[in-house]
């Protein structure tokens, strides 16, 4: 026979606030009677719960997803970067590199963990840890609240972290002249950002320096206090040692760019050059003699920073 519960010993159980039962209730949540006397049947109450988070256990952490999937998948609003959905239980927060030069920042602690330092909720004047969804965030410890981390690189493209908690006790600190609060968040499972997607926020995050005044690059870079840092995941080709070595010995110590001699010697008295494949790898060059050319580094840093077809040619 299937047990039935009262509201409160039912929200104890599923270790949720009476609000978000009563939201839950006016969204169809099954029960039976009124009033004092209203009851709930366990397993129609989990199956109900199970169908509203269905969506969520869908998504696939790594994959890129747009607004409106995630309000769909976690029955939340649209808009914030803070998103409390009742229906599922979650607070959906995103972490969105493409605003500003300001951003939330990862860092490595000295037990090797990678933590998020997510900023709080309130764009003017101090943030109050009471208000909103930064108290939903620094109670989900404890108040049933299961959280879940978006990060954009490009505008309108969130990549899905999964679940994320809360590792340390939120703490202040002052940005722009007003108090904020940090909340020491660390991902939930082992996903790694690939590393391409860091180098490209950055390229797009010069883009968006070389845009300011002095005034203002002064007042964000004087900001600076933290190195971010963070695992990452990357592809690596493993070169032919001995490609290399044949061109640069090819070379004779002359840069097969510019022509002029090497710059300096290293520590055993030889010519300073770098291998340079012509068609990069990354764009399908071959590591072959055929493909490979010594070059000084300032010459090797144009070629990459530059690309020219004359160069190339």
């Amino acid at each position: 026979m299937d047990r039935l519960i009262e509201f409160k010993p039912l929200q104890q159980q599923l270790n949720i606030s009476a609000i978000t039962l009563r939201k839950m209730e006016h969204a169809g949540l099954p029960y039976s009677g009124t009033g004092k006397s209203k009851r709930y049947n366990i397993k129609e109450v989990e199956g109900w719960i199970y169908f509203q988070q269905i969506d969520i256990e869908k998504l696939e952490v790594g994959k890129v997803y747009r607004n409106n999937e995630i309000s769909k998948a976690f029955k939340c609003s649209t808009q914030g970067g803070m998103r409390r959905s009742h229906l599922t239980n979650s607070l959906v927060i995103f972490s969105d590199h493409t605003k500003g030069i300001y951003e939330d920042k990862w860092v490595i602690n000295r037990d090797g963990e990678e933590v998020l330092l997510y900023t709080g909720m309130g764009q003017e004047g101090d943030q109050d840890i009471e208000f909103q969804q930064n108290k939903t965030l620094n109670y989900s410890r404890s108040n049933g609240v299961k959280v879940y981390l978006f990060e954009a690189f490009k505008s309108g493209e969130h990549v899905y972290n999964g679940q994320v908690e809360l590792v340390h006790d939120p703490y202040t600190e002052i940005q722009a002249g007003r108090t904020v609060w940090m909340f020491p968040l660390n991902v939930v499972g082992n996903y790694v950002i690939p590393e391409d997607l860091l180098k490209n926020k950055e390229q797009e995050k010069e883009k968006e320096a070389h845009k300011l005044t002095d005034k203002e690059l002064f007042n964000r870079a004087k900001n600076a206090d933290r190195l971010g840092q963070r695992y990452t995941t990357s592809k690596t080709f493993d070169r032919d040692p001995y490609v290399s070595e044949y061109i640069k010995r090819r070379a004779n110590g002359i840069c097969d760019l510019c022509g002029k001699p090497a710059p300096f010697k290293d520590k055993k008295g030889n010519p300073y050059l770098e291998s340079h494949h012509v068609v990069w790898l990354s764009k399908g060059g071959e590591d072959t003699i055929y493909n490979t050319v010594a070059l000084d580094p300032s010459c090797h840093r144009k070629m990459h920073v530059l690309d020219l077809n004359e160069d190339v040619e």
